[in-house]
């Protein structure tokens, strides 16, 4: 039953959200930038539904069931979204900007960067910036046209990295880049998942009262 249509949905309503979401960010004209807290959070809401049907299923206290019924599950999804917290929070900073190539991220940081700081210095794809505290280094994934820049070293003027961070989304603003071709393969998965479960689920509803009595006993 572990493939039943209910769980299928579960798994894969939020991963089919989550493509959509990259999908639409990518098909914009401009940069995306967000913080990696933020980044980490969505992409645990993505994997929430995984996790329910995967290891929360897998190694459910069965005496917790017992005791607190339906509300376990309860508990298991506030534990799972306490350890992304935590990861959250022992995570270096970190800047993450959507649908633009590192080539052309290069300018509009290299200008941010000059503002900031006269004695910032470039080493390859490392950056420091001595007066705010910052040393980063560049992360490029070309596939998806996403760059990262991430702390190096756990002695981080965080304050000053949001100014960096601020600064840095304003002067992306001014950027004009065109769709991203793999936006429309994102869109395209959000969809087709969308449209399996919509079968799954209308195909088989005796199989999905039933499997959603198993799941909340």
């Amino acid at each position: 039953m572990f493939f039943d249509p209910f769980r299928l949905a579960i798994a894969l309503v939020p991963l089919a959200a989550y493509f959509a979401v990259i999908g639409l960010v990518n098909l914009r004209r401009r940069p995306f930038l967000t913080n990696g807290a933020c980044d980490l959070a969505v992409l645990g809401v993505a994997l929430t539904g995984v996790m329910v049907i995967g290891p929360m299923e897998l190694f459910m206290p069965e005496a917790a069931a017992v005791r607190f019924g339906s509300f376990v599950w309860l508990f298991l999804v506030v534990f799972y979204w306490l350890c992304v917290s935590l990861v959250i929070l022992l995570s270096r900073p970190r800047v993450v900007i959507y649908n633009i190539a590192i080539d052309q991220l290069r300018p509009v940081l290299a200008d941010v960067v000059g503002r900031l700081d006269s004695h910032s210095r470039w080493a390859g794809d490392a950056l420091v910036l001595s007066t705010l505290g910052i040393q980063l280094h560049l992360e490029a994934f070309s596939a998806m046209r996403c760059v990262l820049l991430v702390a190096s070293g756990p002695h981080q003027d965080l304050q000053n990295w949001r100014r960096f961070e601020s600064a840095l989304a304003a002067a992306l603003q001014q950027v004009r880049v065109p769709p991203n071709p793999r936006a429309i393969g994102l869109l395209a998965a959000a969809l087709l998942l969308a449209i399996a479960i919509q079968i799954h689920l209308l195909s088989n509803p005796l199989a999905v009262a039933q499997a959603m009595q198993e799941m909340i006993r």
